[in-house]
């Protein structure tokens, strides 16, 4: 049901442009309308006598919410309370939260926290940056990128920078070699486990993963089972290792392709930029530029994007 709910609570972000200090405000508030007064809710009975604000939407009600789960930051300085459109936005969610239980799947603490992650965002929520010094190696730029993906994954727990910035970056660059590459949102990326892997390329089935287990190796078993040839990036030697361990263990270490993140990235800059200095660095750029697309189009945390200085 969560992966339910994350994949109805990102449609609707996208689809209402319900994004921001704001409207995570008024979220996070018609939640505790809805957990006092139970679901359906009627939105009018949610404004204030005034009808001109949203009842009970300020500073000390959001960080309330906020304080429960361990943030202590301040969301917004008026809690929402000041926003032009946080009645309009109120109404959209009560919407959205009546369609749910219509539907019979509104879990109420499953949302909350997925509000919670989304704040978590928020307040992560700068570029990664790229840097491209000439002096360095590409190897060492993409390890430095994923390293910063690991930090803003530490300050914020129960995230997983490191595995999105990951996927999509090889999602990049596979669009940058084979036309047609099929992409998914990180929260959603082969949860149905109808999809053979995160990408399909021919016979090939790609599993992007920053913790190999043995759920992973049972789907590799499966696209052997399909005739298909199952292929896992992992994002260093260490977790190629486990992985290799764990075929071993299944008996198909010498049916599986393992390869090394950073590896995979950095030998087609090079095959792509056809070894020439400005070549390598167009191909750099063409690989973010997809990238950013990418994210724009499938993940609706604007801190995912990549800048290349």
């Amino acid at each position: 049901m969560d992966a339910e709910l994350a994949k109805r609570l990102t449609k609707f972000a996208k689809t209402e442009r319900f994004i921001g200090k704001g409207p995570l405000c008024v979220a996070l508030v018609t939640v505790q309308h809805a957990r006092n007064f139970g679901l359906p809710l009627d939105p009018e009975k949610l404004l204030t006598d005034s009808k001109g604000q949203v009842q009970g939407l300020g500073r000390g009600a959001v960080q309330q919410v906020l304080k429960r789960h361990g943030i202590e930051k301040v969301l917004a300085s008026e809690g929402g309370r000041t926003s032009r459109g946080s009645i309009d936005n109120m109404r959209k969610f009560v919407g959205f939260l009546n369609q749910l239980e219509s539907d019979g799947i509104a879990d109420l603490d499953a949302i909350e926290h997925l509000l919670i992650q989304r704040v978590r965002e928020f307040f992560a929520a700068k570029p990664f940056v790229l840097d491209l010094d000439q002096s360095k190696s590409v190897r060492s730029a993409v390890h430095e990128l994923l390293e910063q993906a690991i930090a803003r994954q530490t300050e914020n727990p129960g995230t997983n920078y490191q595995g999105t910035v990951l996927q999509h970056l090889v999602g990049a660059k596979l669009s940058l070699l084979v036309d047609g590459v099929e992409h998914h949102g990180a929260s959603v990326a082969d949860e149905s486990r109808l999809r053979p892997g995160d990408f399909l390329i021919n016979d090939v089935a790609i599993h992007v993963t920053t913790a190999p287990n043995e759920a992973l190796v049972s789907r590799c078993l499966k696209n052997l089972g399909r005739n298909l040839r199952p292929m896992i990036i992992t994002p260093s030697l260490r977790m190629n290792q486990v992985a290799e361990s764990l075929c071993e263990q299944a008996g198909i270490d010498e049916r599986v392709e393992i390869l090394e993140a950073e590896q995979f990235l950095t030998g087609n800059v090079y095959e792509l930029g056809k070894f020439d200095p400005a070549g390598r660095l167009e191909t750099v750029r063409k690989l973010i530029d997809k990238y950013n697309s990418v994210v724009k189009e499938h993940e609706t945390d604007s801190s995912l994007a990549i800048d290349v200085p």
